[in-house]
This record gives structure tokens, sequence and C-alpha cells, in this order.
């Protein structure tokens, strides 16, 4: 992987595990020469990676939508590189584009539905790149939890849900992406019922 999108959030959270593994992770990203994408702002945790990525002499692209300048977030004016866009929806397939795979970070509404939709062009075979959540002091249990309903509920086919990497340490995670292959099934298809 030669460049990371991490969605995370424009708030701190309430834990220091949250500042503290971010700063771990751009460290570990800078370190091994892993350009970053991200939303752009200079706020929360994602003003914090980006920090900390350029602190220790990484790269880091920010893709901003004009229409939150002033409004939700400011732009971080220390980016290797910054594209303003139209909308939302440009950002995220921009982002898309310039990253070879996908890392959420602990986070709102904003960073949970960038990452379903990333893992959902997955599932319909769009792109072919991992996806994982950094899952930080048990912050995504309960939606791992719901995705393995899912799947006994027959809306989710076990090799989708396989797309949503996991792990709560960030080199652990780097390594399950590095390794992840793509389903020969990837795409789209109905979960099978169950025989009777």
């Amino acid at each position: 992987m030669r460049a990371v999108c991490v969605f995370c959030g424009s708030n701190p959270g309430r834990q220091p595990a949250y500042l503290e593994t971010v700063r771990e992770l751009a460290g570990v990203l800078a370190e091994e020469g892993i350009r970053v994408v991200y939303g752009g702002a200079n706020v929360g945790t994602m003003g914090a990676l980006a920090d900390g990525v350029l602190q220790a002499g990484g790269e880091v692209v920010g893709v901003v939508p004009e229409q939150l300048v002033g409004n939700f977030e400011t732009a971080h004016q220390g980016l290797s590189e910054i594209h303003f866009v139209e909308s939302m929806h440009e950002r995220k397939a921009l982002m898309a584009e310039l990253a070879d795979g996908f890392i959420a970070l602990p986070g709102g509404l904003g960073t949970l539905e960038e990452f379903a939709e990333i893992v959902t062009w997955s599932q319909i075979g769009l792109h072919n790149k991992p996806t994982g959540l950094l899952n930080v002091a048990g912050y995504y249990d309960s939606l791992l939890q719901f995705l393995d309903h899912a799947v006994e509920e027959l809306f989710l086919r076990r090799q989708d849900r396989e797309l949503v990497l996991s792990e709560s340490g960030v080199r652990p995670l780097l390594e399950l992406m590095r390794a992840w292959v793509p389903s020969a099934e990837q795409g789209w298809a109905p979960a099978e019922l169950p025989a009777v």
C-alpha cells in the first residue's frame, strides 16, 4: 500500500486512547512511507492525524468539500497537497481514487457513513482494496457484533462480512490489510437461504 485513506472524526473523543492511537498511526504510516489521504480538516482526530504524519516527515493529502469550509470544518493549511471539491460525494470518490486501502478510526456518523460506503463499494465490486476498522478500546465492538448478526439473519454474506478487517492495534491492522486478498466471489449476490 502506497497510500491509505483514513476516515476519522472532527472531535477528539472522550478517551485519551483515541488520540494516542491516532498519533501512533500517524507515526507508523510516515515511517513506512505510506501517504495519508483524509478529509482535510485541522480539527479533532482529523487534525491530530495530519499533524502527526507531517511532524514525522510523511505526506498528507486532504480532500475538502467547499460547502464545509468555514461552517463545520477548517481546512488544514500545512498539508502536502489539498483538493477542494464541490460536494461530499466528490470528496469520497476522490479519496477512494487516491488510496490503496481504507482505515476507519473511532468517529461519529460521518466516519461510519464513509466507511460503510467504501465497504459497500467493495461488496459490489467497484474496488478491490482492503478496508479496516481500528477498533481502539473496543470502540467498534458493537458494530462488529451487528455485522455478525446480519450474517446470521441472512442480510449479509459471510464473504462480505470478511471485507471488514479489524484489529485494536495499528501494526496488526496494517499487516491484515497487506495480507488481504479479494475473494473470487467479490461482487454483490444475495445471501443464500439454508437448506430446509
